[in-house]
């Protein structure tokens, strides 16, 4: 499956998918996911048809959207708050979906994230990026593998 990439311009790699150092607390030493960063505000893109299945704070992923489809779900991590889908939305290729979020997020509930200053973060981030994740069948998988 070739799937249509997430945002062009933006392709560096900052944490692959893996075994890691963690770059912040509350960070896995093993990342299940890619990290790209772009800045805030970067249009995020549907990378295939499907339904929005979640879009809430997530922990360490921050404010989070999964695009399901098939047997795939694809998590878009720290995303702007402002969300542009809701749940239940069924959404084309190509279209955008969300934006890269803001590293500093305020007035969550239970998120205990927060920077060297003491500002609650977007999730455990050290600043603005798309984190994404895929899972098949529930597994994780290296995004790398289908772009």
């Amino acid at each position: 499956m070739v799937l249509y990439g997430l945002f062009p311009g933006y392709t560096r790699i900052s944490s692959p998918f893996g075994k890691r150092h963690a770059p912040t607390g509350g960070a896995s030493s093993y990342h299940y996911g890619c990290d790209i960063p772009a800045p805030q505000g970067t249009k995020l893109i549907a990378i295939h048809d499907g339904e929005i299945t979640f879009l809430n704070f997530l922990g360490a992923g921050g404010y989070t959207l999964t695009l399901s489809f098939d047997n795939y779900k694809v998590s878009y991590c720290h995303i702007d708050p402002h969300f542009l889908v809701s749940v239940g939305d069924f959404v084309k290729q190509g279209q955008i979906i969300a934006l890269v979020g803001p590293r500093n997020v305020y007035g969550v509930p239970g998120n205990f994230y927060k920077d060297e200053k003491g500002n609650p973060t977007n999730g455990a981030t050290t600043g603005s990026h798309l984190h994404i994740g895929f899972r098949i069948n529930n597994e994780y998988q290296n995004p790398m593998n289908f772009f």
